[in-house]
């Protein structure tokens, strides 16, 4: 397939596309780092520059289709040189558009503020202590067994349970939220909800709503009672329905993310020669190779905004009402800014935590701090309790023809399921 026929797909629906995005987006930043996608009318940004510069401009770009991306078109005509009003009067119709995630403005730095209580440095170290006991009981099962299925076995119990530690969620209902995630679509799936309705997180709602009604009557040392007793910047309270929506999006929003970064750093931990044994050796190179796959194996390929305004990206102009949608994957191996060797894996990277995996600006991704531990804590336990990590020849086949099942996501990328092989 040429280049020119390649870029021509559907990124939205072709899962050819979907579940092997590189080469796609190569082709398209043949055609400059910014494209005009006629199929669907929108701009793909592909330039790690130009992504830079989108991401901090949240004065001329909303994040309100953040999470439909183009599949969601304007539900109305634009008009005029500025539509911040027309797009907050249609809010109500976009997917996601009640969740921090697709906030803009004032509303969304007053709920940010509320966010930036749950991943202090303090609270984080105290989570720590369950992070390791957890992973070594899943691991200890795992390498007594010889083998595991790494996503569902392993990743996504352990980041379920990690943020219900984190919120204060009761042991016996977390279970209860393991299941009902798993049987919930990822996000960006094809599959998933059109429009507003998300019955996972509306299952999960209900729980939080009892669960912050009960810390404002008896709080506790936990964010859910920081949550409810916390106020704006303003020294305005929050009212009760913004606090349940913001506790279910943390709860929920970033299990498929760090559960698909799991299984994408133990492909290369695996994969590239020499580097099990490196990272053996020096558990201090960890971060670095984690910082790395972030880069080149990021688990949101793509986030979204809205011209609010007439404005510009990389001098090119750009009219209020237009949809930009941004690839994170393309920018992080743009080669402007990256190197010849953007597409390679290279420990030690210089300014590899420049990478745009957690995005940029006003909404970068909150969770980071969390999803870095996360994955390193596991990661070290894998090495605590093995001598060798192999990648199961019989499900994927052998070194180098690799088979692997990714989730049919716009959004994310990341593994459906990875067998591994454990030797302790």
């Amino acid at each position: 397939m040429t280049t020119a026929s390649l870029a021509e797909r559907d990124y939205f629906t072709d899962h050819s596309v979907l579940l092997d995005p590189y080469e796609y987006f190569e082709a398209v930043r043949a055609r400059g780092p910014i494209c005009w996608m006629e199929d669907r009318g929108y701009l793909l940004v592909t330039g790690f520059d130009e992504c830079v510069e989108v991401h901090r401009n949240s004065n001329d770009f909303s994040a309100l289709n953040a999470l439909p991306s183009a599949t969601f078109p304007l539900p109305f005509t634009p008009t005029g040189s500025d539509i911040s009003e027309q797009l907050e009067a249609h809010r109500h119709l976009y997917p996601g558009g009640d969740l921090v995630v697709s906030y803009d403005g004032k509303r969304h730095t007053d709920v940010r503020s509320l966010i930036s209580r749950a991943f202090t440095p303090s609270r984080l170290k105290a989570n720590e202590d369950f992070m390791k006991s957890y992973a070594a009981q899943l691991l200890s099962k795992a390498a007594e067994d010889g083998q595991c299925e790494l996503v569902k076995q392993i990743a996504e119990p352990f980041v379920t349970l990690v943020i219900a530690d984190l919120q204060g969620v009761p042991s016996e209902d977390r279970v209860i939220f393991e299941k009902k995630i798993g049987e919930g679509n990822v996000a960006g799936s094809l599959d998933g909800p059109r429009g507003n309705e998300n019955p996972t997180l509306e299952f999960i709602g209900r729980y939080m709503a009892q669960y912050l009604q009960e810390r404002a009557a008896n709080p506790q040392d936990d964010l859910l009672s920081e949550l409810v007793t916390s106020t704006y910047p303003d020294g305005s309270k929050p009212e009760m329905a913004e606090l349940v929506k913001l506790s279910t999006f943390l709860f929920a929003a970033g299990q498929d993310t760090s559960a698909k970064l799991i299984g994408n750093a133990m492909r290369y931990v695996v994969d590239v020669p020499g580097l099990q044994q490196q990272l053996r050796e020096d558990r201090e190179l960890i971060p670095w190779m984690f910082e790395e796959v972030l880069r080149l194996e990021g688990s949101t390929k793509v986030t979204s905004r809205i011209a609010r305004r007439d404005t510009t990206i990389g001098g090119r102009k750009v009219a209020a009402g237009t949809e930009v949608v941004l690839s994170l994957a393309a920018a992080n191996r743009d080669p402007r800014r990256w190197g010849d060797d953007a597409n390679e894996f290279k420990l030690k990277r210089r300014g590899v935590r420049e990478h745009l995996a957690f995005g940029r600006g006003s909404h970068t991704c909150a969770g980071a701090p969390l999803a870095r531990r996360e994955v390193i804590i596991l990661l070290n336990s894998f090495f605590d309790h093995t001598s060798e990590i192999r990648i199961s020849e019989e499900h994927h086949g052998k070194q180098g023809e690799r088979r692997y099942q990714f989730e049919p996501s716009f959004i994310l990328r990341g593994l459906d399921n990875l067998h591994l092989e454990l030797r302790v």
